[in-house]
Formats: C-alpha cells, sequence, structure tokens
C-alpha cells in the first residue's frame, strides 16, 4: 500500500503545484486584493475562468493528498510532495541555481522510490500534542503574515497549509479525532487569503515556492515528534534520510533564487532602472503587481 500511496502523493504534488501556477498567472493580473472587501476580493478571483481552474486543480490535489495519508507514514507522502516544487518552476526561466533545485528535488524522489519496499510504521499521535502544534503554527503564521511581502505571506500560508496538514494527518484515524475537521479547515482557509496576497507582491517561486517549502518541511518533523515514524532498516534508512535532504534542500534553492521583488536574479538584474522606465516599458514575464509600482493590496 506504500507504493501506491508514493505514486498518490506524487500526483498530488503535480496537481497543486499547477493549480497555484494558474492560479499565481490570474492572480497578479488582477486588481489588488483587500480583506477589507473580502466578498469583492473573492468575486474578483472566482469570476477569472483561469484562477478557478487553478484552484479546482488545487483542491482535486488536496483530496488526492488526504487519500495519500491513508495509504503512506506522513513523512514520506510530505517529501513526495515537496518534489512539486519543481512544477512551479516549469515555466520559468531557470538560472543554474533554480536547475540545481529542481535536479535535487528530482533525486530526492528517486531516492525515496528506492527505498518503498520498507514499510516505516506510523502513529496515531496524541490529541494534545496535534494541538499545541497546530496551535503554535497559527501564531507564527499570524506574526510572519504581519511583515506583507510575497516570502512572508508565502512562509505564513505554508505554515498555516503544514498545520492543516498535520490535522489531516490526525482527523483520517475518525473518532473523536475528527474534531480537527474544523480546526483545519480554519487553517487552510487563512493559508488561502495569505497566499492570494502573496500572489499579488511576486513571482510564483517567490511567492507559492515558500508555501510549498514549508508546507512540506513541518510535517515531515511532525512525523517524527508527533507520529513517531521511524525510519526504515539497514542501507534504506541512509538512502531516505538523503532523499529528504535533496528534497528539501531543492525547495531551498528554488525559494531562495528569487530576488525580494520576485523575480528571478538574472531578470531583476537586466531591467532598466526605475528612474529611466517610461509607461511604454513592458514588464518581462517573471515580473508581478508589485515589481510594477501598483497599489499593493492590504492585508
Amino acid at each position: 500500500m506504500i507504493e501506491l500511496g508514493f505514486a498518490v502523493a506524487i500526483a498530488s504534488a503535480v496537481a497543486i503545484g499547477g493549480g497555484y501556477v494558474l492560479q499565481h498567472a490570474a492572480a497578479s493580473k488582477l486588481p489588488p486584493l483587500t480583506l477589507r472587501r473580502p466578498l469583492h476580493s473573492l468575486r474578483l478571483l472566482f469570476e477569472n475562468p483561469r484562477w478557478l481552474a487553478g484552484c479546482l486543480t488545487g483542491v482535486g490535489g488536496w483530496v488526492l493528498y488526504v487519500l495519500a495519508l491513508r495509504l503512506a507514514p506522513l513523512s514520506l507522502v510530505q517529501a513526495a510532495s515537496a518534489g512539486g516544487i519543481g512544477v512551479l518552476a516549469l515555466r520559468q526561466r531557470l538560472g543554474s541555481a533554480e536547475r540545481v533545485g529542481v535536479a535535487a528535488s528530482l533525486g530526492g524522489l528517486v531516492l525515496l522510490a528506492a527505498t518503498l519496499g520498507a514499510h516505516a510504521p506510523t502513529g496515531r499521535g496524541t490529541m494534545a500534542g496535534v494541538a499545541i502544534w497546530m496551535a503554535i503554527s497559527v501564531a507564527v503564521a499570524g506574526g510572519v503574515a504581519l511583515l506583507r511581502t510575497a516570502p512572508t505571506l508565502g512562509a505564513a500560508a505554508g505554515v498555516l497549509y503544514a498545520a492543516g496538514d498535520v490535522g489531516t494527518k490526525a482527523a483520517v484515524h475518525g473518532g473523536t479525532r475528527l474534531l480537527f475537521v474544523p480546526i483545519l479547515l480554519a487553517c487552510h482557509g487563512l493559508a488561502f487569503v495569505c497566499l492570494q496576497l502573496a500572489f499579488q507582491r511576486g513571482a510564483a517561486l517567490a511567492s507559492a515556492g515558500l508555501a510549498v517549502l514549508w508546507t512540506n518541511t513541518l510535517p515531515i518533523v511532525a512525523g517524527t515528534v508527533l507520529f513517531s515514524e521511524s525510519l526504515p532498516g539497514g542501507w534504506r534508512s541512509g538512502v531516505r534520510i538523503s532523499a529528504f535532504v535533496l528534497v528539501l534542500l531543492g525547495a531551498v534553492a528554488l525559494s531562495r533564487s528569487q530576488a525580494p521583488d520576485g523575480s528571478t536574479p538574472s531578470a531583476a538584474s537586466t531591467e532598466p532602472p526605475a528612474s529611466t522606465a517610461t509607461s511604454s516599458d513592458h514588464p518581462g514575464p517573471s515580473r508581478t503587481r508589485a515589481g510594477r509600482s501598483l497599489p499593493r493590496a492590504r492585508g
């Protein structure tokens, strides 16, 4: 069953990453979104066909993710999902750092596949432990989101999505753990808000890239801390550790390769200075609303 769970996790990563790409392409071209007019902002999003397609694709990916959690340990599912950050780089002009990041992520997935014969046990976790983890995550995400830049909002979204994933892992066991369902849905809702605001402030890798990074890094830690997931024995132990490291390093390389405005460093260096730009200048494909000196969305 763990092999099937791994395959489902990869399919989930592709769907979620593809959904992020579509949502970013649409949201970055919309008028500024604001929490002061939530219904108006939601209408702008849902009336955009491309954004709606991306949203539905992401929901489908989340359904696959929940199925994967029923079939495989949390840490393995999250490491496979982390490879999905490569999907965000498919339509980007990649520099050397980005290419290294994609290669590292894919290499980690290959190594993970080599260890699938080992069925690492996974526990149910304590309700108190899961609740404390989620509460701390919400507090940290709230503090980071106050900075209201693409990377910080993306990171906040990732921390909140991670808290929701930890709650999902607990809830799939049923019983009293279903009490986590409204909490995890609230975490996903807050993460959704942070991510849409991030899309208007930076490129896909600078916003969704960091979201994917934290969404997958934190539950890998939670798998060991909360759900007592152990490593496989023998040679597979070292290989799986190397796989986790490669996947996460790949995600970090792709995310940290972005310039402060969300563009790639190479693109940022080739843009004309703001003082010499004219109204006829056209932004490059990796530029976003934040890079065009348009009004910023208020969070």
